[in-house]
Protein backbone atom coordinates (compact mmCIF):
# COMPACT_ATOMS: atom_id res chain seq x y z
CA UNK A 1 0.00 0.00 0.00
CA UNK A 2 1.28 3.18 -0.64
CA UNK A 3 2.47 5.37 1.68
CA UNK A 4 -0.63 7.66 3.18
CA UNK A 5 -0.68 11.04 1.97
CA UNK A 6 -2.04 14.37 3.78
CA UNK A 7 -2.32 17.80 2.34
CA UNK A 8 -1.81 20.56 4.45
CA UNK A 9 -1.96 24.50 3.87
CA UNK A 10 0.29 26.91 5.81
CA UNK A 11 -1.53 29.11 7.91
CA UNK A 12 -0.94 32.23 5.31
CA UNK A 13 -2.49 29.90 3.10
CA UNK A 14 -5.99 30.10 5.08
CA UNK A 15 -8.85 31.78 3.03
CA UNK A 16 -9.15 35.19 3.67
CA UNK A 17 -12.56 35.63 1.63
CA UNK A 18 -15.40 33.24 1.33
CA UNK A 19 -16.90 32.17 -2.13
CA UNK A 20 -20.16 33.63 -3.27
CA UNK A 21 -21.36 31.29 -5.90
CA UNK A 22 -24.46 33.53 -6.72
CA UNK A 23 -22.30 36.51 -8.48
CA UNK A 24 -20.92 34.10 -10.94
CA UNK A 25 -24.25 31.99 -11.76
CA UNK A 26 -26.17 33.31 -14.92
CA UNK A 27 -29.22 32.61 -13.91
CA UNK A 28 -29.43 33.36 -10.32
CA UNK A 29 -31.81 31.90 -7.80
CA UNK A 30 -35.31 32.74 -7.59
CA UNK A 31 -35.91 35.65 -4.51
CA UNK A 32 -37.33 34.23 -1.29
CA UNK A 33 -40.64 35.60 -0.66
CA UNK A 34 -42.39 37.14 2.37
CA UNK A 35 -44.62 34.48 3.61
CA UNK A 36 -47.85 37.49 3.71
CA UNK A 37 -47.23 39.84 1.26
CA UNK A 38 -45.59 37.60 -0.96
CA UNK A 39 -42.85 39.82 -1.98
CA UNK A 40 -39.67 39.54 -2.55
CA UNK A 41 -37.92 39.20 1.11
CA UNK A 42 -35.81 42.62 2.07
CA UNK A 43 -32.66 42.85 4.59
CA UNK A 44 -35.21 44.48 6.75
CA UNK A 45 -37.60 41.62 6.92
CA UNK A 46 -34.48 39.32 7.10
CA UNK A 47 -32.90 40.86 10.01
CA UNK A 48 -36.23 40.22 12.15
CA UNK A 49 -34.97 36.75 12.52
CA UNK A 50 -31.26 37.20 11.69
CA UNK A 51 -27.88 39.46 12.56
CA UNK A 52 -27.61 42.43 10.17
CA UNK A 53 -25.00 41.01 8.79
CA UNK A 54 -26.20 37.55 7.87
CA UNK A 55 -28.93 39.34 6.39
CA UNK A 56 -26.41 40.98 3.95
CA UNK A 57 -24.63 38.11 2.96
CA UNK A 58 -27.79 36.30 2.47
CA UNK A 59 -29.58 38.93 -0.65
CA UNK A 60 -25.71 39.89 -1.70
CA UNK A 61 -26.12 38.54 -6.01
CA UNK A 62 -23.39 41.04 -6.34
CA UNK A 63 -19.59 40.24 -4.91
CA UNK A 64 -17.92 37.43 -5.51
CA UNK A 65 -15.76 37.72 -2.54
CA UNK A 66 -16.37 38.29 1.28
CA UNK A 67 -13.94 39.24 3.58
CA UNK A 68 -13.81 36.82 6.70
CA UNK A 69 -13.93 38.68 9.69
CA UNK A 70 -10.42 38.41 11.52
CA UNK A 71 -12.12 37.42 14.90
CA UNK A 72 -13.07 34.57 12.95
CA UNK A 73 -10.24 33.79 11.03
CA UNK A 74 -8.32 33.59 14.44
CA UNK A 75 -10.86 30.83 15.59
CA UNK A 76 -10.31 28.88 12.16
CA UNK A 77 -6.34 28.94 13.03
CA UNK A 78 -7.33 26.70 15.77
CA UNK A 79 -7.87 23.49 13.45
CA UNK A 80 -7.66 25.03 9.69
CA UNK A 81 -6.20 24.03 7.41
CA UNK A 82 -7.89 20.84 7.38
CA UNK A 83 -6.18 18.22 5.37
CA UNK A 84 -7.26 16.62 2.18
CA UNK A 85 -5.91 12.70 2.51
CA UNK A 86 -5.54 10.22 -0.53
CA UNK A 87 -7.63 7.05 0.62
CA UNK A 88 -5.10 4.19 -0.32
CA UNK A 89 -6.87 2.05 1.82
CA UNK A 90 -10.25 2.46 0.06
CA UNK A 91 -9.20 2.25 -3.07
CA UNK A 92 -6.90 -0.63 -2.73
CA UNK A 93 -10.39 -2.25 -0.93
CA UNK A 94 -12.67 -1.55 -3.95
CA UNK A 95 -9.62 -2.65 -6.38
CA UNK A 96 -10.58 0.28 -8.32
CA UNK A 97 -8.32 2.57 -10.64
CA UNK A 98 -9.99 5.41 -9.83
CA UNK A 99 -7.38 8.33 -7.13
CA UNK A 100 -9.99 9.05 -4.24
CA UNK A 101 -9.43 12.38 -2.36
CA UNK A 102 -11.31 13.16 1.02
CA UNK A 103 -11.39 16.79 2.54
CA UNK A 104 -10.96 15.92 6.76
CA UNK A 105 -13.63 18.43 8.58
CA UNK A 106 -13.93 15.72 11.48
CA UNK A 107 -10.54 17.50 12.55
CA UNK A 108 -12.47 20.13 14.40
CA UNK A 109 -12.96 20.80 17.80
CA UNK A 110 -16.34 20.07 17.62
CA UNK A 111 -15.78 17.14 15.36
CA UNK A 112 -17.85 18.88 12.03
CA UNK A 113 -17.41 21.38 9.10
CA UNK A 114 -20.81 22.91 10.90
CA UNK A 115 -18.15 25.06 13.21
CA UNK A 116 -17.32 27.14 10.20
CA UNK A 117 -20.70 28.67 10.11
CA UNK A 118 -21.35 28.78 13.77
CA UNK A 119 -18.00 31.04 14.51
CA UNK A 120 -19.35 33.69 11.89
CA UNK A 121 -22.72 33.40 13.04
CA UNK A 122 -21.89 34.30 16.54
CA UNK A 123 -19.39 36.59 15.75
CA UNK A 124 -21.68 39.15 14.03
CA UNK A 125 -24.12 38.41 16.75
CA UNK A 126 -21.98 39.70 19.14
CA UNK A 127 -20.71 42.53 16.80
CA UNK A 128 -24.31 43.73 16.78
CA UNK A 129 -24.73 43.53 20.60
CA UNK A 130 -27.32 40.65 21.18
CA UNK A 131 -27.15 38.32 24.10
CA UNK A 132 -29.20 35.56 23.33
CA UNK A 133 -29.68 32.93 19.99
CA UNK A 134 -31.23 30.12 19.32
CA UNK A 135 -31.56 27.53 16.73
CA UNK A 136 -32.52 24.11 15.92
CA UNK A 137 -30.66 20.91 15.26
CA UNK A 138 -31.39 17.21 13.84
CA UNK A 139 -28.68 14.75 14.57
CA UNK A 140 -26.40 17.73 16.90
CA UNK A 141 -24.10 18.73 14.64
CA UNK A 142 -25.12 22.35 14.29
CA UNK A 143 -25.90 22.61 17.65
CA UNK A 144 -22.86 21.22 19.06
CA UNK A 145 -21.16 23.58 16.90
CA UNK A 146 -23.19 26.61 17.67
CA UNK A 147 -22.65 26.00 21.73
CA UNK A 148 -18.96 26.41 20.87
CA UNK A 149 -19.09 29.06 19.07
CA UNK A 150 -21.64 30.58 21.60
CA UNK A 151 -19.37 30.27 24.37
CA UNK A 152 -16.35 31.76 22.30
CA UNK A 153 -18.13 35.03 21.56
CA UNK A 154 -20.00 35.10 25.33
CA UNK A 155 -23.33 34.32 24.22
CA UNK A 156 -26.48 32.22 26.03
CA UNK A 157 -27.91 29.79 23.37
CA UNK A 158 -30.94 27.50 23.26
CA UNK A 159 -31.08 24.82 20.88
CA UNK A 160 -34.35 22.75 19.96
CA UNK A 161 -32.84 19.16 19.18
CA UNK A 162 -35.25 16.86 16.80
CA UNK A 163 -36.81 14.90 19.98
CA UNK A 164 -35.84 11.52 18.17
CA UNK A 165 -31.62 12.73 18.08
CA UNK A 166 -32.32 13.95 21.36
CA UNK A 167 -32.99 10.57 22.45
CA UNK A 168 -31.17 8.76 20.01
CA UNK A 169 -27.82 10.87 20.47
CA UNK A 170 -27.48 11.66 24.00
CA UNK A 171 -23.76 12.44 24.36
CA UNK A 172 -24.49 15.18 21.47
CA UNK A 173 -26.83 16.94 23.65
CA UNK A 174 -23.98 16.76 26.32
CA UNK A 175 -21.72 17.79 24.13
CA UNK A 176 -23.69 21.47 23.79
CA UNK A 177 -24.87 21.61 27.52
CA UNK A 178 -20.68 21.14 28.05
CA UNK A 179 -20.60 24.52 26.46
CA UNK A 180 -23.18 26.05 27.98
CA UNK A 181 -25.92 25.66 25.82
CA UNK A 182 -29.49 24.91 26.91
CA UNK A 183 -31.19 21.86 25.07
CA UNK A 184 -35.15 21.64 24.70
CA UNK A 185 -36.46 18.35 22.91
CA UNK A 186 -38.21 19.26 19.74
CA UNK A 187 -41.58 19.44 20.03
CA UNK A 188 -41.69 21.08 23.11
CA UNK A 189 -44.79 22.55 25.39
CA UNK A 190 -42.41 26.07 26.34
CA UNK A 191 -43.91 27.23 22.19
CA UNK A 192 -47.30 27.80 20.97
CA UNK A 193 -45.66 25.85 17.62
CA UNK A 194 -44.51 22.92 19.51
CA UNK A 195 -47.71 22.72 22.06
CA UNK A 196 -49.77 23.02 18.53
CA UNK A 197 -47.83 20.39 16.85
CA UNK A 198 -47.52 17.88 20.47
CA UNK A 199 -51.78 18.81 20.53
CA UNK A 200 -52.42 17.31 16.90
CA UNK A 201 -49.73 14.44 17.38
CA UNK A 202 -48.62 13.57 20.69
CA UNK A 203 -46.10 10.82 20.36
CA UNK A 204 -44.24 13.53 17.25
CA UNK A 205 -41.12 12.21 17.01
CA UNK A 206 -39.79 15.62 15.24
CA UNK A 207 -38.46 16.72 12.50
CA UNK A 208 -36.15 19.85 12.08
CA UNK A 209 -38.73 21.72 10.46
CA UNK A 210 -40.43 21.76 13.71
CA UNK A 211 -37.24 22.37 15.57
CA UNK A 212 -36.83 25.32 13.12
CA UNK A 213 -40.21 26.88 14.21
CA UNK A 214 -39.77 26.21 18.04
CA UNK A 215 -36.36 28.54 17.53
CA UNK A 216 -37.75 31.39 14.79
CA UNK A 217 -40.89 31.58 17.60
CA UNK A 218 -38.08 32.09 20.36
CA UNK A 219 -36.22 34.27 18.29
CA UNK A 220 -39.02 36.87 17.64
CA UNK A 221 -40.46 36.55 20.73
CA UNK A 222 -37.58 37.16 23.10
CA UNK A 223 -35.30 40.77 23.11
CA UNK A 224 -31.71 40.56 22.21
CA UNK A 225 -32.06 37.15 20.27
CA UNK A 226 -31.55 36.32 16.99
CA UNK A 227 -31.93 32.80 15.16
CA UNK A 228 -29.30 31.47 13.63
CA UNK A 229 -28.87 28.48 10.69
CA UNK A 230 -26.68 25.24 10.09
CA UNK A 231 -27.57 24.96 6.46
CA UNK A 232 -29.94 25.62 3.87
CA UNK A 233 -29.60 29.78 3.51
CA UNK A 234 -27.55 31.18 1.22
CA UNK A 235 -24.89 32.64 3.54
CA UNK A 236 -24.43 29.43 5.99
CA UNK A 237 -23.15 27.42 2.44
CA UNK A 238 -21.41 30.56 2.12
CA UNK A 239 -19.09 30.38 5.10
CA UNK A 240 -18.64 26.66 4.33
CA UNK A 241 -16.62 27.44 1.30
CA UNK A 242 -13.47 27.63 3.33
CA UNK A 243 -13.57 23.85 2.50
CA UNK A 244 -13.55 23.72 -1.22
CA UNK A 245 -11.09 27.13 -1.41
CA UNK A 246 -8.92 25.25 0.63
CA UNK A 247 -9.40 21.54 -1.48
CA UNK A 248 -8.60 23.57 -4.74
CA UNK A 249 -4.88 24.86 -3.27
CA UNK A 250 -4.04 21.39 -1.62
CA UNK A 251 -5.79 19.48 -4.70
CA UNK A 252 -2.93 21.12 -6.71
CA UNK A 253 -0.47 20.40 -4.54
CA UNK A 254 -1.49 16.74 -5.23
CA UNK A 255 -0.94 17.43 -8.66
CA UNK A 256 -4.72 16.52 -9.75
CA UNK A 257 -8.14 17.60 -10.30
CA UNK A 258 -11.00 16.16 -9.49
CA UNK A 259 -13.64 14.72 -11.97
CA UNK A 260 -16.40 13.98 -9.32
CA UNK A 261 -17.12 16.38 -6.39
CA UNK A 262 -19.39 14.23 -4.26
CA UNK A 263 -20.91 15.74 -0.70
CA UNK A 264 -23.45 14.53 1.39
CA UNK A 265 -26.96 16.52 1.82
CA UNK A 266 -29.28 17.54 3.93
CA UNK A 267 -30.07 21.46 3.43
CA UNK A 268 -27.25 22.07 1.15
CA UNK A 269 -24.07 23.37 3.46
CA UNK A 270 -21.44 20.69 3.61
CA UNK A 271 -21.99 19.65 -0.62
CA UNK A 272 -22.03 23.62 -1.23
CA UNK A 273 -18.64 24.13 0.97
CA UNK A 274 -16.62 21.47 -0.93
CA UNK A 275 -18.50 21.77 -4.38
CA UNK A 276 -19.10 25.58 -5.50
CA UNK A 277 -15.70 26.84 -5.16
CA UNK A 278 -14.74 23.99 -7.77
CA UNK A 279 -17.80 25.17 -9.56
CA UNK A 280 -16.63 28.56 -10.05
CA UNK A 281 -14.52 27.03 -12.48
CA UNK A 282 -16.80 25.53 -14.67
CA UNK A 283 -19.15 28.39 -14.32
CA UNK A 284 -15.79 30.31 -15.82
CA UNK A 285 -15.35 27.46 -18.75
CA UNK A 286 -12.69 26.06 -17.17
CA UNK A 287 -12.66 22.15 -15.97
CA UNK A 288 -16.07 21.50 -17.93
CA UNK A 289 -16.22 18.12 -16.87
CA UNK A 290 -16.60 17.97 -13.56
CA UNK A 291 -18.85 16.42 -12.31
CA UNK A 292 -21.17 17.49 -8.79
CA UNK A 293 -23.09 14.83 -7.02
CA UNK A 294 -25.20 15.20 -3.65
CA UNK A 295 -25.96 12.05 -1.90
CA UNK A 296 -29.11 12.47 0.29
CA UNK A 297 -30.89 9.86 2.24
CA UNK A 298 -33.38 7.22 0.62
CA UNK A 299 -35.73 7.89 3.81
CA UNK A 300 -35.81 12.12 2.99
CA UNK A 301 -35.25 12.45 -0.90
CA UNK A 302 -36.18 15.70 -1.97
CA UNK A 303 -33.67 16.14 -4.77
CA UNK A 304 -34.90 12.88 -6.61
CA UNK A 305 -38.24 12.75 -6.05
CA UNK A 306 -38.97 15.99 -4.91
CA UNK A 307 -41.24 19.25 -6.17
CA UNK A 308 -39.61 22.51 -7.00
CA UNK A 309 -41.80 24.72 -5.50
CA UNK A 310 -41.90 27.80 -3.19
CA UNK A 311 -42.41 26.20 0.48
CA UNK A 312 -41.57 27.25 4.28
CA UNK A 313 -38.38 26.41 5.93
CA UNK A 314 -40.14 25.18 9.01
CA UNK A 315 -43.18 23.03 9.56
CA UNK A 316 -45.52 25.74 11.24
CA UNK A 317 -45.00 28.28 8.63
CA UNK A 318 -42.85 30.61 10.77
CA UNK A 319 -39.84 31.35 7.63
CA UNK A 320 -40.11 32.64 4.30
CA UNK A 321 -41.06 31.39 1.46
CA UNK A 322 -38.08 29.56 -0.30
CA UNK A 323 -37.97 28.57 -4.07
CA UNK A 324 -36.34 24.96 -3.58
CA UNK A 325 -37.03 20.96 -4.00
CA UNK A 326 -39.39 20.33 -1.12
CA UNK A 327 -41.01 17.45 -0.07
CA UNK A 328 -43.29 19.75 1.85
CA UNK A 329 -43.05 21.47 4.91
CA UNK A 330 -44.91 18.85 6.79
CA UNK A 331 -43.11 16.24 5.76
CA UNK A 332 -41.85 14.05 8.68
CA UNK A 333 -38.98 11.30 7.75
CA UNK A 334 -38.36 7.99 8.97
CA UNK A 335 -36.05 8.21 12.47
CA UNK A 336 -32.71 7.37 10.33
CA UNK A 337 -29.64 7.78 12.16
CA UNK A 338 -28.12 10.19 9.74
CA UNK A 339 -30.18 13.01 11.84
CA UNK A 340 -28.57 16.14 9.99
CA UNK A 341 -30.24 15.05 6.50
CA UNK A 342 -33.50 14.47 7.28
CA UNK A 343 -34.48 17.95 6.15
CA UNK A 344 -37.62 18.65 3.91
CA UNK A 345 -36.13 20.96 1.43
CA UNK A 346 -33.11 21.99 -0.70
CA UNK A 347 -31.20 25.37 -0.11
CA UNK A 348 -32.37 27.90 -3.06
CA UNK A 349 -28.74 27.78 -4.31
CA UNK A 350 -28.52 23.97 -4.77
CA UNK A 351 -32.35 23.94 -6.03
CA UNK A 352 -31.05 26.37 -8.65
CA UNK A 353 -28.50 24.04 -9.72
CA UNK A 354 -30.13 21.46 -9.75
CA UNK A 355 -33.06 22.22 -12.02
CA UNK A 356 -30.16 23.77 -14.50
CA UNK A 357 -28.57 20.35 -15.11
CA UNK A 358 -25.12 21.63 -13.40
CA UNK A 359 -25.74 19.04 -10.02
CA UNK A 360 -26.39 15.08 -10.07
CA UNK A 361 -28.24 13.94 -6.85
CA UNK A 362 -28.30 10.36 -5.90
CA UNK A 363 -30.28 8.77 -2.70
CA UNK A 364 -28.31 6.46 -0.74
CA UNK A 365 -30.17 3.54 1.36
CA UNK A 366 -29.72 3.74 5.67
CA UNK A 367 -27.86 0.04 5.56
CA UNK A 368 -25.65 0.90 2.18
CA UNK A 369 -24.69 4.16 3.85
CA UNK A 370 -23.68 2.42 7.12
CA UNK A 371 -22.08 -0.13 4.94
CA UNK A 372 -20.08 2.65 3.48
CA UNK A 373 -19.26 3.41 6.69
CA UNK A 374 -17.62 0.78 7.98
CA UNK A 375 -15.73 -0.10 4.81
CA UNK A 376 -14.28 3.47 5.46
CA UNK A 377 -13.36 2.84 8.83
CA UNK A 378 -11.59 -0.11 8.37
CA UNK A 379 -9.55 0.84 5.87
CA UNK A 380 -8.83 4.50 6.01
CA UNK A 381 -9.17 4.32 10.40
CA UNK A 382 -11.51 7.42 10.87
CA UNK A 383 -15.39 6.33 11.92
CA UNK A 384 -17.55 8.30 9.77
CA UNK A 385 -20.60 10.20 10.79
CA UNK A 386 -23.83 8.69 9.24
CA UNK A 387 -24.08 11.97 7.77
CA UNK A 388 -20.86 11.83 5.96
CA UNK A 389 -21.27 7.83 5.24
CA UNK A 390 -23.84 8.99 2.55
CA UNK A 391 -20.93 10.27 0.52
CA UNK A 392 -18.56 7.65 1.55
CA UNK A 393 -21.66 5.48 -0.03
CA UNK A 394 -22.04 7.85 -3.38
CA UNK A 395 -18.01 7.77 -3.27
CA UNK A 396 -17.85 3.75 -3.70
CA UNK A 397 -20.35 3.67 -6.28
CA UNK A 398 -18.07 5.84 -8.12
CA UNK A 399 -15.13 4.13 -7.86
CA UNK A 400 -16.67 0.60 -8.74
CA UNK A 401 -18.11 2.18 -11.73
CA UNK A 402 -14.86 3.18 -12.46
CA UNK A 403 -13.21 -0.35 -12.14
CA UNK A 404 -16.24 -1.90 -14.02
CA UNK A 405 -15.73 0.83 -17.20
CA UNK A 406 -11.85 0.89 -17.18
CA UNK A 407 -11.81 4.19 -16.82
CA UNK A 408 -9.63 6.13 -14.07
CA UNK A 409 -11.34 9.42 -12.39
CA UNK A 410 -10.41 11.38 -9.32
CA UNK A 411 -12.75 11.25 -6.75
CA UNK A 412 -13.16 14.17 -4.16
CA UNK A 413 -15.71 14.00 -1.02
CA UNK A 414 -15.99 15.61 1.96
CA UNK A 415 -16.12 13.51 5.02
CA UNK A 416 -18.03 16.65 7.29
CA UNK A 417 -17.87 14.66 10.65
CA UNK A 418 -16.51 11.81 12.63
CA UNK A 419 -19.00 9.30 13.84
CA UNK A 420 -17.32 8.72 17.80
CA UNK A 421 -20.52 9.85 19.41
CA UNK A 422 -22.66 8.48 16.90
CA UNK A 423 -21.92 4.51 18.02
CA UNK A 424 -24.97 3.75 18.91
CA UNK A 425 -25.94 3.95 15.51
CA UNK A 426 -22.93 1.35 14.62
CA UNK A 427 -24.28 -0.86 17.72
CA UNK A 428 -27.67 -1.02 15.62
CA UNK A 429 -25.87 -1.83 12.14
CA UNK A 430 -23.01 -4.21 13.44
CA UNK A 431 -26.19 -6.64 15.10
CA UNK A 432 -28.45 -6.22 12.55
CA UNK A 433 -30.98 -4.21 14.25
CA UNK A 434 -30.99 -1.29 11.64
Amino acid sequence: MEPRKRFILEERDIPRRWYNIVADMPQKPRPALDPVTRQPLTQKDLSRIFSEEASRQELNTVDRWIEIPEAVRDQYRLYRSTPLVRAYGLEKALDTPAHIYFKNESVSPVGSHKLNSALAQAYYCKQEGLTNITTETGAGQWGTALAYAANVFGLELAVYMVRLSYEQKPYRRSLMQVWGAQVVASPSMSTKAGRRILTETPNHQGSLGTAISEAVELATTVPGCKYTLGSVLNHVTLHQTVIGLEAEKQMEMAGEWPDVVIGCFGGGSNFGGISYPFMRHCLCGEHAGTRFVAAEPEACPKLTKGQFMYDYGDEAGYTPLLPMYSLGHTFTPAGIHAGGLRYHGAGTIASCLLEEGRIEAVDIGQKESFRAGVLFARTEGIVPAPESAHAIAATVREAIRAREEGTPRTILFCLSGHGMVDMAAYDRYLTGDM
